[in-house]
């Protein structure tokens, strides 16, 4: 597998496990500047190649009065600031045609939403204007469906990619992860990213809002790293009770050290140990 570029970052071809972490949406720039700082510290300290992940504005709320975040201006201005004040690449999700100009001047990484990853003409525009793309499976595909995704992605001239698995849909309102797409992800020849935190969500399982099952987030996320996937995304919160998008399924950042710390160890052991 050929790494991909994230800035001074790479991700995947036997580079240690990355992160992609951050709060689900943007709710303040204190509170933003506050958890980006905070997983700088963490992650600089344990070795762990980090991009930031917020999102300016969630167009994929269950219900139209749950909280979409401060907007695509004022958003990138605060993901700005959090680039230049740690010295960190950035990363939120678009959902519309006329974002992706702005935000790809402002971020190191468009991420293509799930729900959004079948549609041509939009991955080809973000691709063709991204540095890099992590693209997020949609929750109807199979694993070896996300190939056509990669190739649409490709064929715009953009190869820094990287592929992102967040579960499948189970019934109503629940997802279920199948560790045997990981090593189907990785013969892609992309590097394969495990989003723990959306794996646990119960999509409007709460009626007007999303539910989740965080406790499960640190189990999945051990075995993924033993099946070998090249970096994790969680959602973080300093207080996921109280974040105003995606608590149920969030992670608190006390939890991160220990966690971390073990996922660290596993990569080391896969990572000496792949064929």
């Amino acid at each position: 597998m050929k790494p991909i570029r994230v800035g001074r970052l790479e991700i995947g071809g036997g580079s240690p496990l990355a992160l992609i972490a951050g709060p689900c949406v943007i709710e303040s720039e204190e509170k933003t500047m506050e958890i980006a700082g905070y997983l700088k510290d963490l992650t600089g300290k344990l070795g762990i190649p980090f991009i930031f992940k917020a999102s300016y504005d969630k167009a994929n709320r269950t219900s139209r009065d749950g909280y979409r975040g401060p907007g695509l201006t004022r958003g990138l201005a605060i993901l700005k600031k959090v680039r230049e004040a740690f010295d960190i690449p950035v990363l939120s999700d678009v959902h519309r045609f006329e974002e992706i100009d702005p935000a790809a001047r402002d971020l190191d990484v468009l991420q293509i939403p799930a729900l959004l990853c079948r549609q041509t003409d939009f991955v080809t525009e973000v691709a063709r204007k991204a540095r890099a793309v992590n693209i997020k499976k949609g929750q109807f595909l199979a694993p070896w469906d996300v190939a056509h995704v990669l190739e649409k992605a490709a064929a715009a001239g953009n190869t820094n990619l990287l592929l992102t698995e967040r579960g499948v849909s189970f019934g109503y309102n629940n997802l279920v992860v199948d560790f045997r797409a990981f090593p189907i992800l990785r013969k892609t020849g992309y590097p394969v990213i495990f989003d723990a935190t959306h794996s646990v969500q119960l999509p409007g399982g709460a009626g007007r809002a999303s539910g989740g099952d965080r406790q499960m987030v640190p189990g999945l996320a051990r075995a993924a790293v033993a099946a070998g996937v090249d970096g994790l995304f969680f959602e973080v919160h300093p207080d996921p009770e109280r974040a105003l998008c995606d608590g149920p399924n969030s992670l608190s950042l006390d939890s991160l050290p220990a966690l971390l710390s073990s996922l660290k160890k596993i990569d080391a052991v896969v990572r000496e140990n792949r064929d």
